[in-house]
């Protein structure tokens, strides 16, 4: 099993350099060798890192079944290690499911373990993971100390992913407690300095977060500009919520101007964002709606509530590359 367990390691190391295409295929051969070989912890592991990766390309349905399976099994072998590795992809998709108390409870019994083994990292990403339900929650306050916890031991540790997550978390916080200018601040420096390390996900929600920072600021080209960065990323990472954010961004900076015609585009790319997410089997749930309720109310007010609908189903018709047309020259004058 030496040979199943290296190539594991090495997709293990793969993921945490950023290549999700290169990690999969190893772990998928070190699976297949685990399983004929009847070893329960290897086929834990492979399953569990299988299930991380799920996550990144937006296969739910093979992150809930795998996922669920590696920590059964991690449990029933006794490994808090290996279970707290399905922490992460599990609370997340507790979370995209708008189950907020399974997700709080994963993300707690995660952060006991990650103590008990003296796991800071660990620590770190749970309080994130904390940070950010608290932030769905509209608790600021509690989520603010919680994101901040979990990046001075991020830093501590030199663990520059938990400082990038947890201060993507004070960004979100502070974004949505209607602090502009902080956001605008923590977006800047997560953008200046972790370029080295950011990943494509995470370069996407920078710049999804920088396009609605300067939608609410009434700044309709920065917006259109930012989410039509982020939307070349989210088609290459072709993951079906990512796209579904540039499209609802895009809606923003469309709806701005309050134009009939912008307003008709922004309404499309509504009805098409949320038909990607519905296919995704993750609809957005209501703590998540705020972006996309504030967009919507806009447009409806520009087409009325006739015209409104008329667009928005004609946009739940269109695949999001289809859609993306809608987003050419987004304003007027």
């Amino acid at each position: 099993m030496r040979r199943a367990r290296a190539l594991w390691l090495c997709a293990y190391g793969l993921f945490s350099a950023g290549d999700a295409t290169g990690s999969a295929e190893l772990n998928t051969r070190a699976l297949a060798l685990f399983t004929t070989a009847g070893d329960p912890w290897g086929i834990a592991a492979t399953l569990g890192l299988r299930a991380t990766l799920a996550l990144v390309s937006g296969d739910l349905a093979g992150l809930g079944r795998d996922g669920s399976r590696s920590a059964r099994m991690f449990r029933e072998l006794g490994d808090p290690w290996g279970e707290l590795q399905t922490v992460s992809p599990l609370a997340a998709l507790a979370e995209i499911k708008g189950a907020y108390e399974e997700a709080e409870r994963r993300q707690h019994e995660g952060l006991v373990m990650a103590r008990e083994l003296g796991l800071q990292a660990e620590v770190s990403a749970r309080l994130s993971g904390l940070g950010r339900l608290a932030l769905l929650a509209r608790d600021f306050d509690r989520a603010r100390d919680l994101h901040e916890q979990a990046r001075r031991i991020a830093a501590e540790q030199g663990y520059k992913y938990g400082e990038i997550h947890s201060g993507m978390g004070l960004a979100l916080g502070a974004r949505r407690s209607g602090d502009l200018d902080a956001a605008e601040a923590h977006l800047l420096h997560l953008r200046d300095g972790y370029a080295d390390v950011s990943s494509q996900a995470g370069d996407h929600l920078l710049l999804a977060e920088l396009g609605f920072v300067a939608e609410l600021r009434g700044d309709a080209h920065a917006a259109e500009a930012h989410h039509l960065a982020g939307l070349e990323i989210a088609r290459t990472l072709g993951e079906p919520r990512a796209l579904a954010l540039s499209l609802e961004g895009l809606a923003g900076a469309s709806a701005l101007p309050a134009h009939t015609s912008t307003a008709t585009r922004a309404a499309i790319l509504l009805g098409a964002a949320a038909a990607a997410r519905r296919r995704a089997g993750a609809p957005l749930p209501p703590a998540e709606r705020t972006d996309v309720d504030r967009i919507t109310t806009a447009t409806r007010a520009t087409l009325g509530p006739a015209a409104f609908r008329e667009a928005y189903e004609r946009g739940t018709g269109l695949q999001p590359d289809e859609a993306v047309q809608a987003t050419r020259t987004t304003t007027e004058g």
